[in-house]
């Protein structure tokens, strides 16, 4: 198991009882102590732990993130076929907005070089999207927040609102046809509200894990969703409920 991976497992493991201990953990990752401890260190430097004698205990309260570069480890195949799906949805020469995290850098890779115009609303996506002139790049105002890249605040919100386009690409980190879509930041969640209220068609991509969690802000309910795009391990109950609300849902 690589380093990306064995983090992965202890932050589930950490997400789930907010304790973990160094010899419980080697032994169930097959490793050893001393690459759990380098494991926590790291991220103890990230801010999501703190080191105690023998283990860490999270420290992460309900609603709070984890930073931009472990979240790109969690579910990293998934989030590139999901992509890759969203991707297989948009038709040249539509206008599009591509939302902010992981999941929406994924996407913004994966249709770079496409003959489309597209306004990504996080610093991250805008790279690939750059690098080849087929795609036009609208690049909005706003204030970018630290660590996430994510714009957000009025500037933002108005380039959304001057603007039509064909398709907005959301992200989240809570779905569920109860509660609608959710996410964790105030001014994150005003952003994704003007995105949907540009577009024609709202596309959502959201691994299976978050159509388990609600998260603090609502963002729109889900009958104002028009297509979501998840992984194979996304419970059946969940896409149930999400299809009797009129919402499709695509497996990647």
């Amino acid at each position: 198991m690589d380093s990306a991976a064995r983090q992965t497992s202890i932050l589930t493991r950490l997400r789930a009882s907010g304790r973990v201990d160094v010899a419980e953990l080697a032994a169930e990752l097959g490793t050893s102590e001393m690459t759990i401890r380098r494991d926590l260190d790291g991220l103890a430097d990230e801010g999501v732990l703190r080191r105690v004698r023998g283990g860490a205990v999270s420290l992460l309260k309900r609603g709070d993130e984890l930073p931009f570069a472990l979240r790109e480890l969690e579910a990293s195949d998934a989030k590139r076929r999901m992509a890759a799906t969203v991707a297989g949805l948009l038709h040249d020469g539509e206008a599009v907005v591509v939302d902010s995290g992981t999941t929406g850098v994924a996407v913004a890779q994966a249709i770079a070089g496409r003959r489309l115009t597209v306004m990504p609303l996080s610093l991250h996506a805008i790279p690939p999207l750059a690098a080849d002139p087929a795609t036009t790049l609208l690049v909005p105002g706003g204030t970018a927040r630290f660590g996430e890249g994510t714009l957000v605040g009025p500037m933002t919100e108005a380039s959304l609102a001057a603007l039509r386009f064909d398709t907005v690409v959301l992200t989240c980190c809570g779905l569920s046809a109860r509660d609608g879509v959710t996410a964790h930041d105030l001014q994150d969640a005003a952003v994704k509200r003007a995105a949907v209220a540009s577009a024609n068609r709202v596309v959502l991509v959201a691994e299976a894990a978050k159509l388990a969690r609600t998260a603090l802000v609502v963002v729109c309910p889900v009958t104002a969703v028009d297509t979501v795009v998840t992984d194979t391990d996304a419970p059946e109950d969940a896409v149930a409920q999400l299809q009797a609300a009129g919402v499709q849902v695509v497996r990647a």
